[in-house]
């Protein structure tokens, strides 16, 4: 199964994932023209700051099964069968919330989309640029993400590969203690420093 990984170590919170979420959802897909339509987009994916320096990138995760779709009385949810993706019928979604009450993760906000005619709100969660799956391309935020925090694959193929680096680094260290994760040292430079202004 491919998905969006989250490797929390290496987000920074420069919402670069955000911006690149909402412009994909817009109607013209333009930076400068999105935010000025009649519906402006809104990101399905929010990036969540603690103390000023630690971030994470909140998307949905597209659970099989998902909790979200297990308990929608009109059935607005539904997966589509070739990405795996929890997707929503707009018109079906009546905004009784249970969605967002069953969901885990905190994900699901309630919107206005240019989809609709109607001005009502709602549930407007990440559908996982199905749009650009279809056309071979990867989701909107990872392909934003300049640092690695968001990295798309085979979900196990990128767990091996994390594992890999773990051993290795464990391996090295001859016994000695070893960070949970390999951070790519100009983001471990600016985290410090964050760290740093946020203790002030």
């Amino acid at each position: 199964m491919k998905t969006v990984f989250v490797r929390q170590d290496r987000c920074v919170g420069c919402r670069h994932c955000e911006i690149a979420c909402a412009v994909e959802h817009s109607e013209n897909k333009e930076l400068f023209l999105t935010f000025s339509e009649e519906k402006p987009s809104h990101p399905r994916i929010h990036v969540e700051s603690v103390d000023n320096y630690l971030s994470f990138p909140n998307r949905c995760r597209h659970c099989d099964p998902a909790p979200c779709m297990q308990v929608c009385p009109t059935r607005a949810l539904s997966r589509d069968e070739a990405t795996g993706s929890v997707l929503v019928s707009y018109t079906r979604c009546i905004q009784c919330s249970v969605c967002a009450m069953a969901c885990p993760f905190g994900i699901i906000t309630f919107q206005k989309v240019r989809e609709l005619e109607s001005d009502r709100e709602v549930n407007a969660k990440c559908d996982n640029c199905i749009g650009r799956l279809s056309e071979g391309r990867i989701p909107a935020c990872a392909e934003a993400c300049k640092t690695g925090a968001l990295e798309f694959g085979d979900v196990n193929d990128i767990i091996r590969e994390t594992r890999a680096d773990l051993t290795m680094r464990l391996i090295r260290s001859q016994g000695q203690d070893v960070e949970p994760s390999s951070m790519p040292e100009n983001i471990r430079a600016f985290k410090a420093v964050m760290e740093t202004i946020a203790n002030l």
